[in-house]
């Protein structure tokens, strides 16, 4: 049986994550800064010092990188290529900020870009993070940096991974889907990686 690391899990589970890992071979690993959503591992993307090097097949991270300042994204992603095995792969999925601002130059900052479960989400909250979680005292949905389609590719590219495939998606999702493995592969196999793991469940 294969492991994923769910990284930043929150509530959620592999029925959450994506069609190819939700399935009967892969094994899922759920690491997230706050103890209280009863995580296997209480780490951060920075420090998971608990898990030993090229421990999992591979790693899910949904909406977790925006979290952190632009300094600290080299020192997580280098986290990231740690724990994954050499044949493995990284799924990073991140708000797109080209267009969320696309709403923000049409002046709807505040305007409902669409509803998820939490009610109406805005620009702002994509922007800078969800207003409402933070203002109950959870300021760990606080938005620090971000990203576009470009610029995602070129920091995982930066950081060390060899082969990138990347999805934008605009309304209602507005944000980023990117697949990145270790080592160098065909092009058919990373658009059947691609097939799989970037689309969201």
């Amino acid at each position: 049986m294969k492991m994923f690391l769910h990284v930043g899990c929150g509530q959620k589970q592999k029925d959450k994550t994506t069609k190819g890992f939700n399935t009967p071979e892969w094994k899922e690993l759920r690491l997230d800064i706050d103890k209280n959503v009863s995580p296997d591992v209480v780490g951060t993307m920075t420090d998971m010092s608990q898990l030993p090097d090229k421990s999992v097949d591979a790693l899910f991270s949904s909406h977790n990188i925006e979290h952190l300042y632009p300094h600290e994204i080299p020192t997580a992603l280098s986290e990231f290529r740690r724990v994954i095995k050499p044949d493995g792969f990284a799924v990073i999925t991140c708000p797109d900020l080209q267009s969320v601002c696309e709403l923000i130059a049409n002046d709807k900052l505040t305007e409902p870009a669409y509803t998820s479960p939490a009610g109406p989400i805005a620009p702002l909250d994509i922007l800078y993070g969800h207003r409402l979680s933070m203002a109950r005292g959870n300021l760990f949905m606080a938005h620090k940096c971000g990203f576009t389609q470009k610029v995602l590719t070129g920091t995982l590219q930066s950081a060390g991974f060899m082969m990138i495939a990347t999805k934008r998606r605009p309304h209602p999702f507005y944000d980023l889907w990117a697949l990145a493995t270790m080592n160098p592969m065909e092009e058919n196999l990373l658009r059947k990686l691609a097939d799989d793991f970037l689309y969201p469940l």
